[in-house]
């Protein structure tokens, strides 16, 4: 009896996400900046390309700090698993350096 009310407990628990087409595609970011007040933090994630004088943010996302731990352990434990199999992350403290023409042709007058 126990056990068939677990189970239903774990039954209404489940959660069904939906993932549209264009969501599924993703935005290619290169930085992040993250604020926070007493009650969210708001990450920017950005695109940064050289050659481009504005940095444009491509998406927001808004969390509770809460939330914010729970990304926070999820984060680390992916990156603890991709370690384990691929080795580790080279981090440098430098921003990335580009090409100079990396955005296309240089043109010229």
């Amino acid at each position: 009896m126990a056990e068939d009310k677990n189970k239903q407990q774990q039954q209404q628990a489940q959660i069904n996400i939906e993932l549209s087409e264009e969501i599924a595609e993703g935005i290619y970011s290169n930085l992040a900046m993250i604020a926070h007040s007493n009650s969210e933090f708001v990450i920017d994630f950005i695109r940064l390309m050289p050659g481009v004088p504005k940095a444009k943010v491509k998406s927001r996302i808004v969390i509770t700090p809460e939330h914010a731990k729970r990304f926070l352990l999820a984060l680390k434990d992916n990156i603890e698993k991709y370690e384990s199999s691929f080795g580790p992350i080279k981090r440098t403290d430098d921003m990335p350096k580009f090409p100079i023409n990396f955005g296309g042709t240089i043109g010229e007058a």
